[in-house]
């Protein structure tokens, strides 16, 4: 009986493969038919061909990623449904046949969620629950989770509860993050699919799923609500580099191809900084007064002349007063405009001050002076030299670059703005003009840019037209995509996004990352414990709906600026409008390897959210005593060599001031396969700071002196809690000379 079942669904899940390759197919048809349309000269024919076309290629796209376990679940119903159905399979994607009935249920759509919640006690109107394990396109084994008791009489029904999410749990690790869709568990679902409104916050110690549950959410929340984050996208910040290289194949792999990842030092355009400040500059820079400070920089490049200054246009003279730059700045700042919009009224106010004084002083010697001529007197007015010297000294456009450029390396002028700070204090932030854009910066950067607003003022007229040009082309869009009889398989934001007038068609998620006043419908931020104030006033800016998915662990905060609590966190940011959920059933952490680094969290001090493991391994935590530096490089690449040999992954975290001298005795003996940092990701021997580790997992973890990482850090044991956790298999501690094994082992 086992055997037939299992014939019958290799059967089935051919028959999906099959409908997969047709439409595939379909779309390749679609798609050569579209690039052979002659549109001829007509410029907007041509971009609506180009945009279809690239609308197949993405939907070309996104059935080849889905290509390995498209399949992976089956429901039996208690009652059949519409269509006279008494089985749900469930899928990365949803199918259906040629007459429209369903083959395969994405596992986002709301009949799914019984394969991921049903019980025994609330089976959610399944009578059983089917796990299919597959290798390529192929079914190799069934497992069943019966809720039904009458169905135990049938012949041939094994029930073998959570058999498929231990042997996911128990497959070796590649350096790269896979998506959990086959394996979810209750908890982890209800969060996924917690409404989109308002700011939800997921805490959660290691190992409970908090990154595979962002990222799964993103996933459900652009099936589920595709209309509206389809157009304004939705954004994923990650902590670093490293971490969004674990990542960025999940999403894909879901179906998901639009949503914009970034690290913390991506948040403004053009800008890519992957090193932080010390931990005190950091601090300073995250610090919440730091808005306060860009503020009256800002205000203080408004500048009103202590004496009259005379002018020289065309071989008249005139005198500006004080009073008249005075009263043309505060009409300017009436308005309410950012500063570069605000000078263009500025400017315009006191030409018109000075083409009538010089009117009316060329009148008082007898020269005829009609209001034609007052147009040519502007114009010699704003070319003349000494005119274009007085308005740049009184309010001269500025780039966020320029302002915090000058913050940094003008310290007379920084003194001026922070006569309440010590010196010690200002020497933070004191570097040379020119130096390389810190993490720390970013938000810096941006909080600037809010106040100035755009250096061109031609640029925000031509975004106002764009967007109402883009409104006019959804509505064209749609019209196309219901003639073209291609509803379902390509969206009207697709389409449009394709209508540019450069060679280059742009997705969502490309327009949306190169446009920093773009806002995204829904941010999902993850270890967003590490976020500084000024960082949070980036994303919020970012989410004018504050429509938000917090994901993280304050036990695990290690930055100089990050939360302690989430109340006092958010409460200031976002008032009442925020609630918690708490993920407690460890997935990926052995029980033994739990216990211990719970242990030395609470030892330390620390305030963790107990979890339970669902599984243990043979290896009990080991710590090793070294006597000199050269044993503990011996004693790491020791227990790297048993790692190995045992097979996956392994990770040495390390201080960051060890990583040059243990990368050179791990490489003498394994060569290429030890990476340091993002690079060794790619390897099976990464070596990591803590930071760097931060989110990651790996088979195997050697921590190499604990007390090292606990001193290096600015918040100590958090560090060590963080690098205690990235295993899922083994765990060793190699002691530092002079170092004791860490309070709690």
């Amino acid at each position: 009986m086992v055997n037939e079942e299992l014939a019958r669904e290799r059967e089935y899940v051919s028959g999906l493969y099959q409908r997969l390759d047709g439409l595939r197919a379909d779309a390749e048809r679609e798609l050569a038919a579209v690039r052979r349309e002659s549109v001829g000269g007509n410029h907007q024919s041509r971009s609506e061909r180009d945009a279809f076309a690239r609308a197949y290629e993405d939907r070309i796209g996104q059935l080849r990623e889905v290509g390995e376990r498209l399949a992976f679940g089956r429901l039996e119903l208690a009652e059949a449904d519409d269509n006279g159905s008494t089985h749900h399979y469930i899928g990365r994607i949803g199918l259906r046949d040629e007459n429209l009935e369903p083959l395969l249920l994405d596992w986002r759509a709301p009949q799914a969620r019984a394969f991921y919640q049903a019980t025994a006690a609330t089976p959610l109107g399944a009578r059983a629950r089917r796990h299919l394990t597959t290798r390529g396109r192929e079914v190799v084994r069934i497992e069943d989770e019966v809720f039904d008791a009458e169905l135990l009489d049938e012949e041939g029904t094994a029930l073998q509860g959570e058999g498929a999410l231990l042997a996911a749990l128990s497959a070796q690790r590649t350096g790269r993050m896979h998506d959990i869709v086959s394996t979810i568990q209750a908890e982890q679902d209800r969060v996924i699919r917690s409404e989109l409104q308002g700011v939800l916050v997921v805490q959660g110690g290691p190992g409970t799923g908090k990154t595979a549950v962002a990222l799964h959410r993103a996933a459900y929340l652009l099936y589920t609500h595709r209309e509206r984050l389809g157009s304004s996208g939705v954004l994923v910040v990650g902590p670093s580099r490293a971490f969004l290289q674990y990542i960025n194949a999940v999403l894909p792999s879901l179906g998901e191809t639009g949503v914009v990842l970034a690290s913390l030092g991506q948040l403004y355009p053009g800008v890519e900084a992957t090193v932080d400040d010390e931990p005190a500059v950091a601090a300073l820079k995250g610090s919440a007064e730091m808005a306060a400070l860009i503020r009256r920089a800002v205000r203080s490049r408004q500048r009103v002349p202590e004496e009259p200054q005379t002018l020289t246009i065309n071989g008249e003279t005139l005198v500006l007063q004080p009073s008249a730059v005075a009263d043309a700045i505060a009409k300017a700042r009436e308005s309410g405009k950012p500063y570069n919009e605000g000078r263009v009224s500025f400017v315009k106010n006191l030409l018109g001050q000075l083409t009538k004084q010089l009117a009316e002083q060329l009148r008082r010697r007898g020269s005829t002076v009609d209001d034609a001529d007052l147009a040519y007197l502007r114009e010699d007015i704003r070319t003349a030299y000494d005119v274009r010297v007085a308005l740049n000294t009184a309010w001269i456009p500025l780039t966020p670059e320029k302002l915090l450029d000058d913050l940094y390396a003008r310290p007379q002028w920084l003194a001026s703005l922070t006569s309440h700070w010590s010196k010690a204090k200002r020497e933070l932030l004191r570097r040379e003009r020119g130096s390389a854009l810190t993490v720390s910066d970013v938000p810096l950067l941006d909080e600037a840019a809010e106040l100035l607003g755009e250096y061109n003022p031609g640029d925000a007229a031509q975004k106002r037209a764009e967007k109402q040009q883009r409104k006019r082309d959804l509505e064209n869009a749609r019209t196309a995509i219901s003639n073209m009889d291609v509803d379902g398989q390509v969206s009207a934001e697709t389409v449009v996004a394709g209508f540019a007038e450069q060679d280059a068609v742009l997705t969502t998620a490309e327009r949306a990352a190169s446009d920093r006043s773009w806002t995204y419908g829904h941010i999902v931020v993850d270890e967003a414990q590490e976020l500084s104030p000024m960082q949070w006033r980036v994303l919020l800016r970012k989410a004018p709906l504050r429509s938000l998915t917090i994901v993280g662990d304050v036990a695990q905060a290690s930055s100089a600026a990050a939360s302690t609590s989430w109340e006092s966190t958010l409460s200031p940011l976002v008032g009442e409008n925020w609630r918690l959920e708490e993920l407690t059933v460890n997935y990926r952490t052995p029980s033994q390897i739990v216990a211990a680094a719970e242990r030395v969290a609470v030892a330390n001090g620390l305030t963790v959210t107990r979890s339970r493991s669902v599984r243990t391994t043979e290896w009990p935590v080991d710590a090793v005593e070294t006597a000199t530096d050269a044993a503990l490089g011996e004693a790491v690449r020791a227990r790297v060599a048993e790692m190995v040999e045992q097979g996956g992954t392994t990770a040495v975290i390390a201080p960051a001031s060890r990583l040059g001298a243990l990368s050179s005795m791990l490489s003498e003996r394994f060569g290429d396969d030890v990476g340091v940092g993002v690079r060794g990701l790619s390897r099976p021997i990464a070596l990591l700071s803590p930071a760097e580790a931060k989110g990651l997992e790996f088979d195997s973890v050697v921590v190499a002196s604990p007390e090292g990482v606990v001193a290096e850090s600015t918040r100590g044991a958090s560090a060590l809690y963080v690098a205690m956790t990235r295993s899922t298999q083994r765990l060793s501690l190699v002691l530092a000379p002079g170092e004791q094994a860490p309070a709690g082992l």
